[in-house]
This record gives structure tokens, sequence and C-alpha cells, in this order.
């Protein structure tokens, strides 16, 4: 448990610069360019989510069980990451409606993919784990939205094109790691 924390501290750590330390990392960005900057946290992001995922692998070693989760939860998570997935491909296609309507799809489809796990994972790594990235999230989305709030923009405009072709990769996304991808990185099919 031990490396999976360490490495969740890494990866979540990276990524909550912008939620505790805005200024902090404005001067780096200034002091050694957007570019380094960039590097250095896919570099450390990098490497904390290895680690943390070897140690969460490490955990199924050993288990320890604080509740035995009934099987409809696990029903439940497959439906709960299909928008999970379509949100997540929202972070990314340009001018989708979802992204202009959500504002930050990409921590809300972590709390979704965080809060479904901790639904059907009854084993003490899986809820450190999927709790750590469920309050990351929320911190996150908070921060966005506060953020949002002192430097508004202009919305961009949507296209319906951009808006279909979200759902569209996103429903084709979350079918392949359900059938395929999911047993093959993380050892568990999605249904069994």
């Amino acid at each position: 448990m031990t490396i999976m924390i360490i490495g969740l501290l890494i990866f979540l750590g990276s990524h909550s610069v912008r939620i505790f330390a805005e200024d902090w990392r404005q001067r780096q960005i200034v002091n050694y360019g957007e570019n380094t900057w960039k590097i250095a946290y896919s570099v450390v992001s990098a490497v904390g989510l290895a680690i943390a995922i070897y140690g969460f692998g490490q955990t199924r070693l050993d288990p320890i069980y604080v509740w035995l989760p009934p099987t409809g939860l696990r029903h439940a998570v497959a439906l709960l990451m299909v928008p999970a997935f379509i949100m997540l491909v929202a972070a990314y296609v340009p001018r989708n409606a979802i992204k202009a309507k959500l504002g930050h799809p990409m921590a809300l489809a972590v709390k979704v993919w965080a809060f479904s796990h901790l639904l059907a994972n009854g084993r003490l790594g899986d809820i450190v784990f999927f709790a750590a990235f469920l309050v990351w999230a929320i911190l996150a989305f908070k921060a966005a939205k506060k953020r949002d709030r002192l430097h508004p923009t202009n919305p961009v405009p949507t296209s319906t094109p951009a808006t279909i072709a979200t759902v569209v990769i996103g429903l084709i996304a979350y079918v392949l790691f359900a059938l395929y991808l999911h047993v093959l990185v993380i050892g568990v099919p999605v249904f069994s």
C-alpha cells in the first residue's frame, strides 16, 4: 500500500499545483518557459502514475477486504462509465456542446469514474486509490470553477458535428475499453 500511496502523492500532487499553488506555477512557467514546465510536469506525472498503478497492483496480492459489494454494483459501474467516457472525450474535442455546458468535463469524468469504482470495490487498496482520485477531482473542479469566475472568458461557439463526434468517440472508447482494454490493462473483466 505504501508504494501506491507514494505514487498517488506524486501523481495527484503534481496535478494539484493549480489547486493549491497557482501563483508558484505561473512563476515557474515565467522563469523556465511553458515548454520546460510541461515537460517536467509530464515526466513527474508519468512517474507518479506508473508508481501508483504498480502499487495498486501490489495491493491485490494480499487484499484487505473492508466490505463485499453486491454484484449489481458492477453493473452500475458499467453504466456510469458511459457518460464518464463521453465527458473524458469532451475535454479534448474542440467546440463540443458538452464541454461548453459542463465547463470542465475531465474533472467530472474523474469524479464519476472514481465514485463508481468506489461503489463496486471493497478492498482497502481500491478504496484508498479511488477515494484519492475522487477527492482530487472534487477539489480540481472547485478550483477550476473559481478560476472561471475570477477570469471569465467569452463562450466558445459550439458545433453539432463536434458534439456528435464527442459522443460517438466516447462510446467507441467505452466499448473498446470495456470489452478489451480493461482486462488487458487492469486484469479484471468488465463483463463476466
